[in-house]
């Protein structure tokens, strides 16, 4: 049976590394000149196949290389992009403003950063979408940061105007209370003014004689009664008509002598008719004792007008 090619090959190299060996084996074939050419043949097909099998691993670690510097490119702009992100959510963050409507438009804005952070840490890698909406909101923050800067200035604006017109309320208000207090003075001056005045106040004793003549007199034991007597000065400004005055006389120990009415702060009264002229008028007191008689001292006279002293003198009985 004729041996393959293969076979032959084997052989002849068989031989010549064994020499000792020719006479036991077979005697090597020669190879035919077909199968000679069919060797070269299979030589120079696994010659070409190793050599695009190299070309192919070659290509393919090439290949490699290039993705693996994609991904680290890919995974410094995710890096960079995750930092842009936080440096504009702290952005976000210090904008301040009090207008509720900017306020929930800020947090929206932060919601969307928030969700482009959570896309990139989780491994969504449209890293040049996730760009382009980091771009829309950076330039949407700069639209907020001039808007906030015009509310903020108008807001400056709107407080130096408050200001102004609380410091004018004030200055009014005070001018208010000026005038109040100087319409206050003035209804007191005026009642002041309206208010009766005395002269001329002369007390003395009196004694009564049997004929009912008076004498006057300045014996305590010879005084059966007290007249005052005064002068009501001229005011243009006090209302005319009946004027009451009131008489009140305190002995030395301060002690009020009484009314025949009964009353507790004055012991005698009068009502004059006064026409804003001078007018001339006395007081009379009798002692409603029984005795009817006074001590000897010094006794304070006051004439009032309602609750104000308008004229006081002293007494001396002796």
């Amino acid at each position: 049976m004729e041996q393959s090619c293969c076979g032959r090959i084997f052989g002849m190299a068989f031989a010549r590394t064994h020499p000792d060996n020719r006479r036991t084996h077979n005697p090597p074939c020669t190879m035919p000149e077909m199968s000679q050419k069919t060797w070269l043949i299979v030589v120079a097909t696994l010659t070409l196949t190793v050599a695009y099998l190299g070309y192919q691993l070659s290509s393919r670690n090439s290949t490699i290389g290039l993705l693996n510097s994609d991904n680290a490119e890919l995974t410094l702009e995710k890096d960079q992009l995750i930092l842009d992100l936080e440096k504009m959510r702290f952005s976000y963050d210090t904008l301040e403003t009090e207008n509720t409507m900017m306020l929930a438009e800020l947090a929206a804005q932060q919601e969307r950063i928030d969700g482009l952070l959570t896309k990139v840490k989780n491994g969504y890698w449209e890293v040049a979408k996730l760009k382009k909406e980091a771009e829309t909101l950076r330039s949407i923050m700069k639209g907020y940061i001039g808007t906030i800067d015009s509310l903020n200035q108008l807001n400056l604006a709107l407080l130096d105007e408050n200001l102004a017109m609380k410091e004018q309320m004030e200055a009014v208000s005070q001018e208010n209370a000026d005038l109040v207090e100087r319409q206050e003075n003035m209804e007191e001056m005026l009642e002041a003014g309206q208010t009766l005045q005395v002269s001329e106040l002369l007390p003395v004793g009196v004694r009564v004689l049997s004929s009912g003549r008076q004498r006057d007199t300045d014996r305590a034991d010879r005084s059966d009664m007290l007249r005052v007597c005064f002068t009501i000065l001229e005011n243009r400004i006090a209302p005319v008509g009946a004027k009451t005055l009131h008489l009140r006389i305190t002995d030395d120990a301060g002690n009020l002598l009484p009314s025949e009415d009964g009353a507790t702060d004055y012991s005698a009264s009068r009502t004059v008719d006064y026409a804003r002229e001078r007018l001339d008028a006395c007081i009379f007191y009798a002692s409603p004792d029984e005795a009817g008689t006074f001590l000897s001292g010094t006794y304070l006279v006051e004439v009032l007008e309602g609750e104000t002293v308008i004229g006081t003198t002293d007494l001396v009985l002796r």
